[in-house]
């Protein structure tokens, strides 16, 4: 698997997502500013929620440039059967007969990428199942637990 080409698609994931982020945050600030805006008497709160939605979406922004940064700075490498997973990692487990494969990222957990015909999730190693994975090899197997519900997965491979 070409780690490289996987890492600019969620590069480009990223920006395309903070350029979405960027156009919301000046609608909002440009509604929040908005002579019609003007709140009529004490209870009309349309320009100060205006306001609230932008600065949200300004620090969706900041989050996202700085995941993009992050991502762009990652040292990405090569791991064998016998090497721990840590970030840069592509890790494919088996859950009850099913496959799934993860990007171990330094930010923007919960991004999905197709890649190679594959949906391929990043994790941060600050997730609950990131962390669980962090140092683990090929063969290991990780139980994870979703409420009352307990699964165990197996590292197939690490790449």
């Amino acid at each position: 698997m070409n780690k490289n080409a996987l890492v600019k698609k969620v590069i480009a994931h990223l920006t395309a997502e903070l350029e979405s982020y960027g156009k919301a945050a000046r609608a909002a600030h440009a509604e929040a500013t908005h002579e019609q805006s003007k709140a009529e008497n004490k209870y009309d709160t349309r320009g100060l929620e205006a306001s609230y939605l932008a600065r949200g979406q300004s620090k969706q922004m900041a989050e996202v440039a700085q995941a993009i940064d992050e991502f762009q700075k990652m040292a990405v490498r090569s791991f064998g059967p016998a090497a721990p997973i840590e970030l840069s990692a592509v890790v494919e487990m088996d859950g009850n007969g099913e496959r799934s494969f993860y990007l171990i990222g330094p930010r923007a957990g919960g991004t999905e990428i197709s890649h190679d015909k594959k949906t391929i999730l990043v994790l941060t190693p600050q997730s609950p199942m990131g962390e669980k994975l962090m140092g683990r090899k090929q063969g290991d197997q990780v139980e994870m637990q979703f409420g009352a519900m307990s699964e165990r997965y197996r590292v197939i491979s690490v790449e």
